[in-house]
């Protein structure tokens, strides 16, 4: 039996503030652009309005990229087409600046933490700070054996819940999530096709790196295996994360709900963040008012989740490679947003507030 009661989030957990949010609606209605010209980018601005609790709303300074690494036993199957058990391989690009996350993180000026939950490597080959928070070295096979033991999904989770107080705490105003792993999505998968009740075949994707149809066929039956474990303990979502999940997920999943607790928004990235989103709406029903999703993956069980949770992707790219990139990409739109939001004039009434910029007809 865990000591974590995950029912205390719903108490802990409220909605961004709705009375904040009308005062940043009429405040739109008194902007020189009309009604609309703004597109989502109004609906943006109200949402940040609320979430920070003010009127204006405040620009977005310190955001902060959060990489959750874990590798996965399954990708003993060859369900993934990188090498299985070879996370750290795209922890060490991220650290040298050469990943698509790294570069967009560089560019927008926005810190990167990696946290290593569970990669398969010997700890002196990273720097001690990503390490530190290490649970255990890859999670356990989840289609034949629990991804977790109890006690390591509680640790995992209680370190996604230190991580989003530590930025909290530092001020960090926006957080960018993603993660690094492989077999990451097909552990995601099972946790979708689970809490959505559905075959695995409609939430298995082909993944950051396309994999082949007899790759997918290896996938498809791993996620089934896998769902035959988790139906039992779909009650308990931290035992839920145990079973098919897996250390860097029951983590993003602490840090999701922790966030929401300490009010600070969160752009999602793709399938794996979404799979966790999932679990922790599960945990508390009012947590996705504070997450956005940046990108569409193209992976289904992304979709699945984001229709559940109701949320609707920033930007469809086309870009799959994960890691943090689709989330990054959002970045800049929420930031102009707040900017917009914050920045721009009211009417100046006695012009009649002819200013839009724009012409008509």
């Amino acid at each position: 039996m865990s000591a974590l009661n995950l029912d205390d989030f719903v108490d802990l957990i409220e909605r961004p503030d709705g009375g904040i949010r009308r005062d940043a609606e009429e405040r739109r209605e008194r902007l020189a652009l009309p009604p609309g010209a703004l597109g989502r980018l109004d609906e943006l601005g109200e949402w940040l309005a609320a979430a920070q609790q003010r009127v204006p709303v405040k620009p977005i300074e310190q955001p902060r990229a959060i990489l959750f690494a874990g590798d996965h036993g399954v990708s003993d199957l060859g369900v993934s087409a990188r090498p299985a058990r070879s996370t750290h391989r795209l922890v060490r690009a991220v650290l040298d600046g050469e990943s698509p996350a790294a570069i967009l993180a560089a560019r927008l000026g926005t810190p990167v933490r990696v946290i290593d939950m569970a990669l398969d490597c010997d700890p002196e080959e990273l720097p001690e700070d990503v390490t530190r928070h290490r649970v255990r070295r890859a999670s356990g096979r989840l289609d034949v054996e629990d991804a977790l033991t109890l006690d390591e999904a509680e640790r995992a989770f209680r370190t996604g819940m230190a991580i989003a107080d530590e930025e909290a705490d530092s001020g960090t105003d926006l957080l960018v999530l993603g993660d690094l792993s492989v077999g990451g999505t097909t552990a995601a998968a099972t946790l979708i096709a689970a809490l959505c009740g559905t075959d695995a075949s409609v939430v298995t994707g082909r993944g950051g790196a396309a994999i082949d149809d007899l790759a997918w066929m290896r996938k498809c039956a791993a996620i089934r295996d896998g769902l035959r474990r988790a139906r039992p303990v779909l009650g308990d979502q931290l035992q839920l994360l145990a079973t098919v999940g897996g250390a860097d997920l029951a983590a993003i999943t602490g840090f999701l709900l922790q966030s929401a607790v300490r009010r600070t928004p969160v752009i999602l990235d793709g399938v794996v963040s979404a799979a966790c989103a999932l679990v922790a709406q599960r945990v508390a029903f009012r947590a996705p008012d504070w997450w956005l999703a940046g990108q569409a993956s193209g992976e289904p069980g992304q979709e699945k989740a984001l229709d559940r949770i109701a949320l609707t992707p920033l930007l469809d790219q086309g870009v799959t490679v994960g890691e943090g990139t689709g989330a990054l990409l959002a970045l800049p739109l929420v930031q102009a947003a707040a900017a917009l939001h914050a920045e721009l004039p009211e009417r100046d009434e006695d012009n009649g507030g002819d200013e839009s910029g724009e012409s008509g007809d």
